[in-house]
């Protein structure tokens, strides 16, 4: 009898990308829209201004993500390399008690005693501070913090939403461009929603829904702030 092998591709392996592209296309688009929503919305503002506006948060947004992106996740792989020497230092002085910490976790989850101890030494023979890494700390090779891949997935994915409202108040007549701008935001918002559920496994209609209508909140207040503090420009 023969067994077939398949690789499997989980969900939860595109956990580290797929939430920083998330965050930084909803992010682009919504924080660009906004300002150029509510830039819009006051009186006498030309379409000269109203494009500086929206360049300007695209660009700015764009480095604040990635650089905002970078300190977080870089403290995230701190904890996980502090967490990691200790774990070796503590593997080098106390074995023995580290292999029992093996043998309990495996008990705990149903494990026969013996087998757990025959598992937890072939285990550790074979890479002692990746099984405990794995096993005692939650800390996988797929799901390690990676500070680079999350800013740089960051940064492109704000720009790529970003410039959607940027294009739109470019190409829209002038007196089209609030309400222009919140269509094609919202439409935007309803696609990147769906697409990132689809790629998490999850309720694509939840996930469009989710995000417009957190989108279209944003743009309505900064619509008002526009109406109500707008200057003749």
């Amino acid at each position: 009898m023969t067994t077939s092998l398949h690789a499997e591709t989980h969900n939860s392996q595109r956990a580290g990308w797929l939430r920083a592209a998330v965050l930084g296309a909803n992010d682009g688009v919504v924080s660009v829209s906004s300002i150029v929503v509510g830039i819009a919305a006051a009186q006498g503002v030309s379409p000269g201004t109203i494009l500086l506006a929206g360049i300007a948060a695209l660009v700015a947004g764009a480095t604040a993500m990635a650089a905002g992106e970078y300190v977080s996740v870089q403290s995230q792989a701190d904890i996980e390399k502090a967490d990691l020497a200790m774990e070796a230092r503590e593997l080098q002085q106390n074995p023995e008690h580290e292999l029992q910490e093996l043998v309990d976790i495996y008990v705990g989850r149903g494990v026969e005693p013996g087998l757990a101890r025959q598992v937890a030494e072939q285990l550790t023979a074979a890479d002692a501070l990746g099984t405990h890494a794995r096993e005692e700390l939650g800390i996988t090779e797929e799901l390690r913090a990676r500070p680079f891949q999350a800013a740089f997935a960051s940064a492109v994915a704000f720009l790529a939403g970003g410039i959607i409202p940027v294009l739109a108040a470019l190409l829209l007549p002038h007196e089209q461009v609030g309400v222009g701008v919140t269509v094609v935001t919202l439409l935007t918002l309803l696609l990147l929603g769906a697409l990132a559920a689809y790629a998490g496994g999850a309720s694509v209609v939840k996930g469009a829904l989710r995000v417009a209508v957190w989108g279209a909140a944003a743009m309505a207040l900064s619509a008002v702030v526009g109406r109500m503090f707008g200057v003749q420009v």
